[in-house]
């Protein structure tokens, strides 16, 4: 069915906006929209001014779930597309504004602290707080969400559950899906629906996971209520040692994880990788490092664990101090934000990441093929300064593998991307279904990892098409995040020419 109705024109867009909310939430400065349009995926673009994604009609700051239901309902009915945002970290162009008169809602003044309940160990939050100011408040209380994402200042529950967010401590904690109990969230038209906070049920299929991780290509998060945890900090072990290669790291990482041990920090880092964070003591070897955490009793356990198993294999032992005063310094704000920003423009030099994930069997492989394929196939490796990885989030069945890749831009800021990014992007990807692993393991897909979602999920992708059909038919929700869309604005995956590559990928896709 054709739909006839016209689409309005940007004034009409603002008009209609101004009938539904206060003026003060209304965003229009040109600068403003500028950098709404697209999110940390074109940084390099960014910071030179550069802005090549269609305009935002407006930011609309939403202050509560009637007015993101009515932005909703006014958006479904007039076919304006909605780019939902929280915090801003994203990496993957799913801030992007892939259509022209797009609105932008976001829910940063949805910043309260709604409930801490210590007797069932939840708290309920409205998705604009941010992870940090809520730690902050739990941990005055001896409390912690176990969530510690590196963008842990600046991310916002929203934009947390709605990429299924990961955080360093996971290993322990879990990831945010398994620490959300419950939530609300808004479907095109309006429709506001509730998950109730229950410890577990078997009334059907789990419908959080309907919400959980859908990129604003669903539905807007409103409020989330999550599992807290009890915090030891003055418990804490740390453990680091040298290897000679990623296997032997890999083996030590899964006898601890499968031997029924869970630290909080299990890693595993390239002798590349590791001269960027390591570099004092790293020696040109591979860097694994533990942090034990939690009661007494189960800290000394692990510790002694992970003692065990590090001995079983030939490695030099690291200073425990050395280990923690990395510890302390992980995370990231804006001041290191606007630090990358000047080091960019000043050096043409730029580092990116790829994360998949991998069972045990597959990982090294994974990790191997990577890194042969760049430096044999990639075009412009010669502009590479650095190429590494590093294990950061294992699982009783795999690991995540994070690949860094270092270059210098010698190409123009709107080449930059086409040139370096996509390309080393798509060997990962292509590599990581090849060995049969997840081509993105927790910074969501958004756009630019489109041209493959149908091959990552194989013959389970109508399921996923059929959510987008049912809940957004109109789609009016995040073009082109997830699930490629006609008329959406999106580069072509620029993937390396490879026979062989082809051949192995096209017999993953059963």
């Amino acid at each position: 069915m054709i739909d006839s109705r016209s689409p309005l024109d940007r004034h009409q867009i603002l008009d209609r906006l101004h009938e539904l909310l206060n003026p003060s939430q209304i965003e229009t400065d040109e600068t403003s929209l500028q950098e709404a349009s697209v999110d940390r995926f074109k940084k390099y673009q960014s910071a030179h001014g550069i802005f090549t994604a269609p305009l935002p009609v407006a930011i609309v700051y939403a202050t509560s779930t009637a007015d993101v239901a009515s932005v909703l309902e006014f958006a479904d009915e007039n076919l304006v597309n909605i780019v939902p945002r929280s915090g801003r970290t994203g990496t993957e162009g799913g801030l992007e504004t892939s259509v022209a008169d797009t609105i932008v809602l976001d829910v940063s003044r949805m910043n309260r602290v709604l409930s801490i309940d210590p007797e069932n160990m939840q708290v309920t939050v409205e998705a604009g707080v941010t992870l940090q100011s809520l730690e902050d408040v739990l941990r005055a209380q001896g409390l912690t969400t176990g969530h510690s994402p590196q963008s842990k200042p600046l991310a916002q529950y929203g934009g947390l559950v709605s990429t299924r967010s990961i955080g360093q401590f996971s290993t322990l904690y879990g990831a945010i899906e398994d620490m959300v109990v419950g939530l609300e969230t808004v479907f095109p038209g309006g429709r506001t629906a509730r998950i109730k906070a229950v410890p577990r049920r078997a009334a059907g299929p789990d419908i959080r996971h309907v919400v959980i991780g859908n990129e604003g290509a669903l539905s807007v998060i409103t409020e989330v209520t999550l599992k807290v945890f009890r915090h030891y900090p003055h418990n804490n072990e740390f453990r680091g040692a040298l290897v000679d290669d990623m296997r032997t790291g890999i083996a030590i990482l899964r006898e601890v994880i499968t031997n029924g041990f869970h630290p909080s920090v299990a890693r595993l880092y390239s002798p590349e990788d590791a001269d960027q964070h390591f570099s004092h003591f790293s020696q040109g070897k591979c860097v694994v490092v533990f942090v034990a955490e939690g009661p007494r009793g189960l800290v000394r356990a692990t510790s002694e664990e992970i003692m065990r198993v590090l001995d079983l294999h030939e490695h030099d032992e690291v200073d425990p101090a050395l280990i923690e005063d990395w510890f302390d310094h992980l995370n990231w704000g804006q001041d290191k934000i606007d630090a990358e920003k000047v080091a960019m423009l000043d050096s043409q030099h730029l580092g990116y990441t790829t994360e998949v994930s991998a069972n045990w069997s597959q990982v090294a492989d994974l990790y191997d093929a990577v890194i042969r394929r760049v430096r044999e196939e990639y075009p412009h490796a010669e502009d590479l300064t650095m190429l590494g990885g590093h294990s950061s989030h294992s699982y009783q069945t795999g690991t995540n593998m994070y690949f860094v890749y270092d270059y210098r831009i010698d190409a123009s800021p709107e080449e930059e991307i086409e040139k370096y990014h996509l390309p080393l992007n798509a060997i990962i990807v292509e590599e990581a279904l090849r060995h049969e692993g997840s081509m993105v393991h927790h910074h969501g897909i958004g756009k630019y990892r489109t041209p493959w979602t149908e091959q990552e999920h194989g013959t389970a992708y109508p399921v996923l098409a059929a959510l987008k059909e049912t809940f957004d038919p109109n789609g009016i929700m995040n073009k082109g995040t997830i699930i490629p869309a006609q008329g959406a604005i999106q580069p072509e995956a620029a993937q390396p020419q490879s026979r062989e590559s082809g051949r192995d990928l096209e017999s993953t896709d059963s």
